[in-house]
């Protein structure tokens, strides 16, 4: 990387443009920038570190955007940076502008432009620039990506903070690692260290987890064992549980599988008596049950012995109702016979009742003759009968042609009416219709307007409500720089007596006999003294951490400033210059007249409607009036018709009635004397056929009685039975043969009548011997089967301990070998004798790199005296792995950097943050840098050493390399001819270019 140019406007100290041509200063190879303290010496290389990265190094990184701009600086000129550089063989422009409050353009007040950046490359072929990007993140991952280092490398090997590289040579392992880390970003070893770390308590987690499932398996065991199982002293995690669970296990279950045997040796003995005792029950029940069978058969058969009597009854009635059974179907014929015959001489009764007296006494033969003539005269009237039917036809008919008349008079006068009409109601329709249709439009131009107008008028509102927090939060900006340039004041006053008093704050660390850290001398005859109210270095940290705390408050108030001044003018931007109320009227207007208009459009669609019904309506009122026209004009020749056929119909009809009110009324007359008649000479003829049906069945029964052997068919009817009296006796005669069967056969059976002759049974003592075998063949069972559970639930619970011990097995060699590996990289094996973590295992080769570089230089700059190596010794308790020694040639003896004096440890911090710069370099992809800038530390050198020191740093020229020296050494002015010179003055620095 080579800078080429340099242009800033308004940034830090700088109140206009300047530039820096860093090809004419490279062009020696050795330049310095100098100038008086404050003037911005450090401000040339923030310009640098800002134009690459947006930012500024060191403790200045705090405060950026508005604080970088120069109160110095027009309020009209915006704060700008433009570096150009060659880098990866690419020449690019960089331009950065970082946030400005700017004038507004139109009003009073400020406006907040935001950030901006620019990258170009140089098109050769084009002669000219071209642009790359505009965006800020593209434009720093480019700008990384190309240099190979992120902002804190790139400040520690380009612009060498000689301070820095000093505190590096006498710091401890912890700080030193800090500094080596973030160079070479380490970060991926820590990730691993904290990785494995993770892994072993995830790990030893999942084995403590394993563990206590063995122990809950084992408790189960336990108790489920009993007293047969101890279970051992450990705890989750701890060595041999597996195995002590195992051995626990077996021994329990060998000592169930022994009950397991000798209750199977008593379940079978319980079963044997078990066995016995019933057998025993048995034999008294079925003794019991004999006897009992030999004494119910003597009682029932003493029971049949006293029913003789009744029995002998039951035969004897059986026998009579048999006999009747043969005479009962002449007295079913003769109860059949006189049921017809009192049925049909009532009908007879009842149909002679109906006729008129005429043919109270006539027989069935003068009833039907006179049948017959009724029906002869009322098959005459049938030609009647039609033509008064017709002559109703003709009346109706009639009296519709009338009614339709009426009908359509009506229709003429409504469609005359509404007809007339028409024309004035269709103008009015269309003219609804012409409205509806202008209101829609109007209302379609209104909501194109709607939108936009209340977009302005939330504008507004937000307009005047930001108007007031501008304000607030521009008087809180104020007060924050008001705090923060306060307390600045403060920590560079506190600072300012420290650097006074220094010399007293040294003095106390002086012991006789040890070299002084600014002179080396060992002797110290008049040490300096501190004075009252002297600044000690914590005071002015302190001082200094409140500086910083108010300068962030102050940066945020800005930047909330800014943010509320972007959102005024946006709100401003979009609402313009208008008041809130005109708009609010406006905007209220414009809703009025929209719903109106949206008022009178809805009725657009009704009016549309509205007119074709009018118009469908207009067409069925002229067809429905020349209808009603045509039908008038055929009722009169249809009238006329009616007429001629009702006066020909009423003189027939006349003749045919006689002296009853209607053809039908006669019609009816001579039907029901007909059906009287017929019905008559019936029921006469079926009561004189049933009464000698019933002479016959009183002959026929007498005959059937006198054989069966009654006197009297009175006789034979009382002895007939019914089917539900026949079937109860023989049921009676039937169970009483069966049960004088069945006693016969029990007191007969050999084996009862033999129990009957024995004691009587004990069928309660034996049924106790049996219920006490059984109870104790269930206590038996009940123990034996508790023994076989245990048994198969140790087996299975051992199985599943070995089958989780097995499972555990391999995660447990896990867990030994990642135990063993975060051990290891941690540092606290005891294998890493060193106790050296795996980060500072990887810091420690780079230092040692570091070392070896710096050594080629510091040999030069010390003549050869010194060399620096790195030590991974221990320090004390902590641990090794990042120590520093200087070899000094002269003694020969190998002793900690912390011994060196201020110019020796001017000159090793030189070499080292040189040689640390090519470690980087090479370890950053090997990027080519050459321009380099050392901040201070020269006013420490006596002539001699300068004079080596800047020998080895004119070398570096050997690989086209600049080098630039930032101090305020008057002796460097003369020894180096390229020189940039900042020039202070209270209108702002000046750059000035010299030699």
């Amino acid at each position: 990387m080579r800078l080429h140019r340099l242009d800033v406007t308004a940034f830090g100290p700088f109140g206009d443009s300047q530039s820096v041509d860093f090809d004419a200063l490279s062009a020696a190879g050795l330049f310095l920038l100098h100038g008086p303290t404050g003037a911005g010496k450090t401000s040339v290389l923030d310009a640098v570190c800002y134009a690459l990265y947006g930012s500024v190094p060191g403790a200045r990184h705090s405060g950026q955007g508005q604080s970088l701009r120069s109160d110095h600086a027009d309020p009209a000129t915006r704060t700008e940076v433009r570096l150009e550089l060659t880098v990866a063989g690419r020449r690019l422009e960089i331009t950065r502008q970082p946030p400005w409050e700017r004038p507004k353009k139109r009003g009073a007040g400020t406006t907040l432009d935001k950030a901006q950046t620019w990258l170009r490359a140089y098109d050769p072929a084009a002669g000219g620039w071209r642009d790359l990007s505009r965006s800020h993140q593209e434009i720093g991952e480019e700008i990384t990506q190309l240099l190979g280092m992120s902002r804190e490398q790139f400040c520690q090997v380009v612009l060498l903070p000689q301070g820095d590289f000093a505190r590096f040579l006498r710091a401890d392992a912890e700080a030193r690692a800090k500094l080596l880390g973030r160079l070479f970003d380490t970060r991926r070893f820590a990730d691993v260290e904290k990785g494995l770390a993770e892994r072993r308590r995830a790990t030893e987690a999942r084995v403590r987890e394993g563990d206590a499932a063995l122990l809950a398996d084992a408790h189960r065991m336990q108790q489920e064992a009993g007293d047969a199982m101890e279970l051992p002293e450990v705890a989750p995690g701890e060595p041999g549980l597996a195995e002590a669970v195992l051995g626990a296990a077996a021994v329990a279950r060998s000592t169930a599988r022994e009950r397991l045997t000798v209750a199977h040796c008593r379940l079978t003995a319980a079963e044997s008596a078990q066995a016995t005792a019933d057998r025993a029950l048995a034999g008294v029940r079925e003794l019991a049950r004999l006897q009992d069978r030999f004494a119910e058969a003597r009682r029932r058969a003493a029971l049949l012995e006293e029913q003789a009597g009744a029995h002998r009854e039951a035969q004897a009635r059986m026998e009579r109702g048999r006999k009747a059974e043969t005479v009962a179907p002449a007295l079913e014929l003769r109860e059949a016979a006189e049921a017809e015959h009192r049925r049909t001489a009532a009908a007879e009764t009842h149909a002679r009742g109906l006729l008129p007296q005429d043919f109270a006494d006539a027989g069935a033969a003068g009833l039907a003759a006179a049948a017959r003539r009724a029906a002869e005269e009322l098959g005459g009237l049938e030609s009647a009968r039609r033509a008064e039917q017709r002559l109703a036809e003709l009346v109706a008919e009639r009296a519709g042609l009338d009614r339709q008349e009426r009908a359509d008079e009506e229709v003429l006068r409504e469609a005359g009416t509404w007809l007339a009409g028409w024309d004035a109601t269709r103008a009015g329709l269309q003219s609804r219709l012409e409205s509806a249709q202008e209101a829609a439009t109007r209302a379609e131009q209104l909501a194109v307007q709607r939108e936009p107008a209340r977009r302005r008028l939330a504008a507004a509102r937000l307009r005047d409500q930001l108007a007031g927090d501008t304000e607030t939060a521009r008087q809180r900006a104020l007060g924050s720089e008001r705090d923060a340039l306060a307390a600045r004041a403060h920590w560079l006053d506190l600072k300012e007596q420290r650097l006074n008093g220094i010399a007293a704050e040294l003095a106390a660390n002086l012991t006789d006999g040890e070299p002084c850290a600014v002179c080396g001398a060992t002797e110290h005859p008049a040490p300096a003294r501190r004075v009252a109210g002297h600044v000690d270095r914590e005071a002015e940290e302190r001082a200094q951490a409140a500086h910083q705390r108010a300068d962030e408050r102050r940066a945020e108030s800005e930047r909330r400033l800014g943010v509320v001044r972007e959102a005024l003018a946006a709100a401003t931007a979009e609402a313009g210059d208008t008041p809130t109320e005109q708009l609010a009227a406006q905007t209220d207007e414009l809703e009025r007249e929209y719903t109106r208009a949206r008022r009178t459009a809805s009725g657009l669609h009704a009016a549309r409607e509205e007119l074709r019904r009018t118009e469908q309506e207009r067409e069925r009122r002229l067809t429905d009036r020349q209808q009603a026209e045509v039908r008038a004009a055929s009722r009169l020749t249809l009238r006329d018709a009616l007429d001629q056929e009702r006066a020909f119909l009423e003189e027939e009809l006349a003749q045919a009635r006689g002296d009853a009110g209607s053809v039908a009324a006669r019609a009816t007359q001579l039907e029901r004397q007909t059906a009287l008649l017929t019905d008559a000479a019936d029921a006469t003829r079926a009561a004189e056929d049933s009464a000698r049906r019933l002479k016959d069945a009183d002959a026929r029964l007498a005959d059937a009685a006198y054989r069966a052997g009654f006197a009297t068919p009175r006789d034979a009817a009382a002895a007939l039975l019914d089917d539900a009296a026949h079937r109860e006796l023989q049921h009676l005669l039937d169970a009483r043969q069966s049960e004088e069967a069945a006693v016969r056969a029990v007191l007969a059976e050999a084996d009862t009548a033999a129990a009957a002759r024995r004691p009587p049974a004990d069928l309660q003592a034996a049924e106790r011997a049996a219920a006490s075998a059984a109870g104790r063949l269930r206590e038996a069972a009940s123990a034996r089967d508790a023994a076989a559970r245990c048994c198969a639930e140790l087996d299975r619970l051992s199985a599943r301990a070995a089958d989780g011990v097995r499972r555990l097995a391999p995660l447990r060699e896990e867990y030994d070998r990642v135990a063993r590996l975060a051990a290891l990289t941690a540092g606290t094996s005891a294998d890493n004798e060193r106790r050296m973590r795996l980060e500072s295992y990887v810091l420690a080769a780079r230092l040692e790199q570091v070392a070896a570089a710096a050594t080629v230089r510091l040999r030069s700059m010390s003549a050869g005296r010194y060399t620096l190596v790195h030590s991974d010794d221990r320090t004390g308790r902590g641990r090794s792995g990042l120590g520093l020694h200087v070899v000094d040639a002269w003694t020969g003896r190998e002793r900690d950097t912390a011994t060196l004096s201020g110019g020796e440890t001017f000159f090793a911090s030189l070499a080292l943050a040189l040689g640390l710069a090519d470690v980087v370099t090479d370890e950053a992809g090997g990027v080519r840098l050459d321009t380099l800038f050392i901040d201070e530390g020269f006013g420490s050198l006596d002539d001699q050493t300068l004079d080596e020191v800047l020998d080895v740093l004119d070398s570096l020229r050997e690989r086209d390399r600049s080098v630039g020296i930032v101090s305020h050494v008057a002796d460097l002015r003369r020894r180096i001819h390229a020189q940039l010179e900042v020039v202070k003055g209270r209108s702002g620095s000046m750059l000035r270019g010299l030699g």
